[in-house]
């Protein structure tokens, strides 16, 4: 009997002692995903849900306007082109409605986790069709490409009930839904919880490169560009998803000093007018009504002689509006009357979407360029002044434009910046193509304040993709990004911290959202995946409860064989042994 005790002791110690450690490599972190974000105290941007008048900015124009020539072209001269709201339409909405989340595109998804992750589960993973062999324009495969982004509704109830009374969803579905843009010309409607179909998708004609657009009022339009034409017409349309189908195809502009037609760029609701940029070097100005679309006026320039097209999305802050062109011009213009406020020269290709940041009372945008039509062994990632476009800070990134046989692969910034919030508010981060070695690219940190190099972080390939933070309960930001390759990786945005990293699938050029702990992401290889972003230590606790199960068990069966060997014959200790194991 001492050698039973002092064995039941031995395990005791064990036990206790095993626990100790293991809750000591977890740092005694929470499970919930459901935390309490803190606010970044530098961004003094309106966090209140109460509405409030905000006034409109001057309609000045300033001298660098004098660069550009311009037309502004007013289709309903009856129509009062004042905007009547200028409050963020997004941030009470019920979930992620366009690019980057809002019109200053911040990306702000509001990701939260907990503890210190270190390791991504895959949920779900989803798959669209793919261009057919005979497509005229090129094989695009499916998925989805740059931008891409996903969008992320949760339905009220009211909209639930209309949706199942005209059987547009399926009987499953938990209200909560993935809607992406796919190079398959095609929309898919994604399940959140289960990752399967919850509404049949609806065949656009062309390749969607870009990202849609979700009316942030509910009225139940989505706003689709198309990126590559295959068939006419071709351009941006609406999608009345109260009805399931499309109600609005725009014909092509006639009037456009560009000819090519697609709309990259994801669009933007400011009060009652929905704001859209086209590569057809056109700034289109919409009054909503109901189902659709009235244009109202329209904003054609050029430079030098040239026009330019704009893939990036248009940035808004109050009645301002931030567009970028694949010429290097990057554009204020007063949303309200359509005039330029003024121009600055990026020096190069700006597809990445300008990102507006409010600090200190004061609006400043950030854009970075591409090395693309100019030979030079730099890329520019820089800070202006939002109200008059005057140089605050440059960031010079080494770099190249690398080619192969007849094919080139730009250098520079694709993806659009991400601000720091939380321990990371003072960072600003991105990711830039090198190709320096081959093709390979970096992650980068720079400083808001100083535009200086915090530090960089060397990717396995170059990355298009934008990258996404999420904020842990003491406020500690990490990110979530993926490479061309189809790597994905798990940041620490104050150190750079590489925590996790794993090759997924094909190609991840689209952009990510994430919702709490969850990203859900678009690849090249016709996949869209759901992954979470965990505690690796939770999912070894739990194999760990088992086996420690499992050994007492054996110890106890081995203590009731050495003084009950009978009790093995009538089967007495088969029932106690497995009801501890559950």
């Amino acid at each position: 009997m001492r050698n039973i005790h002092l064995q039941n002791r031995f395990l005791l110690h064990i036990f206790l002692l095993s626990s100790i450690l293991f809750f000591n490599s977890c740092g005694g972190g929470k499970t919930s995903s459901n935390i309490d974000a803190p606010i970044d105290s530098t961004d003094v941007s309106d966090t209140t849900t109460t509405e409030k008048v905000i006034t409109s900015l001057p309609d000045t124009s300033y001298a660098s306007v004098a660069k550009i020539k311009y037309t502004i072209d007013t289709i309903s001269a009856e129509i009062d082109q004042t905007i009547d709201n200028l409050n963020d339409l997004y941030t009470g909405a019920p979930g992620i409605f366009a690019f980057r989340g809002n019109p200053k595109r911040q990306a702000n998804f509001g990701g939260t986790v907990s503890g210190t992750p270190d390791t991504i589960i895959i949920d779900w993973e989803f798959h669209t069709a793919q261009t057919p062999p005979n497509f005229k324009s090129g094989k695009w495969g499916g998925g989805t490409g740059w931008t891409g982004q996903p969008l992320y509704v949760k339905w009220p109830e009211d909209k639930l009930n209309a949706f199942a009374a005209k059987g547009l969803t399926n009987a499953e579905f938990s209200g909560e839904e993935i809607i992406v843009g796919s190079l398959c010309h095609t929309l898919y409607f994604i399940d959140f919880k289960t990752g399967k179909a919850s509404r049949q998708p609806i065949d656009v004609g062309n390749p969607i490169k870009g990202t849609p657009s979700l009316d942030p009022t509910l009225n139940g339009n989505l706003y689709v560009g198309q990126g590559i034409p295959d068939k006419r017409p071709f351009g941006n349309l609406v999608v009345d998803l109260d009805q399931g189908k499309i109600t609005r195809h725009f014909p092509e502009d006639r009037k456009a000093r560009r000819s090519w037609g697609a709309f990259d760029s994801s669009p933007i609701r400011v009060g009652q007018f929905l704001f859209w940029a086209g590569e057809n070097g056109t700034l289109y100005k919409y009054l909503i009504k109901d189902a659709d679309l009235e244009l109202v006026s329209t904003l054609r320039y050029t430079v030098g002689g040239a026009a330019p097209g704009m893939e990036a999305s248009i940035a808004v802050y109050r009645n301002y509006g931030y567009t970028a062109d694949n010429h290097g011009h990057i554009l204020c213009t007063n949303l309200n009357t359509m005039r330029p406020v003024w121009h600055f020269d990026n020096g190069d290709d700006t597809d990445a979407t300008i990102v507006v940041s409010e600090e200190n009372g004061h609006p400043y945008v950030y854009v970075c360029c591409e090395i693309d039509r100019i030979p030079r062994d730099a890329s520019y990632f820089r800070k202006l002044d939002a109200l008059t476009g005057e140089l605050v800070w440059e960031y010079a990134a080494p770099g190249r434009r690398f080619n192969i046989e007849k094919k080139h692969f730009d250098g520079g910034y694709y993806a659009t910046p991400l601000l720091g919030k939380g321990n990371c508010a003072d960072l600003i981060f991105c990711n830039q193509v090198k190709n320096l070695k081959g093709q390979n690219g970096d992650f980068v940190a720079v400083s808001k304040a100083t535009g200086e190099l915090v530090y960089t972080i060397p990717l396995k390939h170059y990355a298009w993709s934008s990258p996404v933070g999420l904020l842990n309960e003491k406020g500690e930001m990490f990110i979530f990004t993926g490479d061309t390759y189809g790597n994905v990786y798990l940041i620490n945005g104050r150190d750079g911290k590489v925590l996790y990293t794993q090759h997924v699938g094909n190609n991840f050029e689209s952009s990510p959202i994430v919702i709490g702990n969850q990203v859900v992401v678009g690849s090249r290889g016709h996949s869209i995946y759901k992954m979470s972003s965990n505690i690796l230590c939770l999912y070894t606790c739990i194999a760990y409860y088992y086996v420690l199960k499992l050994y007492f068990s054996i110890c106890i069966i081995i203590k009731y064989i050495s003084t009950h060997s009978y009790m093995l014959l009538t089967g007495t200790i088969i029932y106690p042994f497995f009801t501890f194991l559950l």
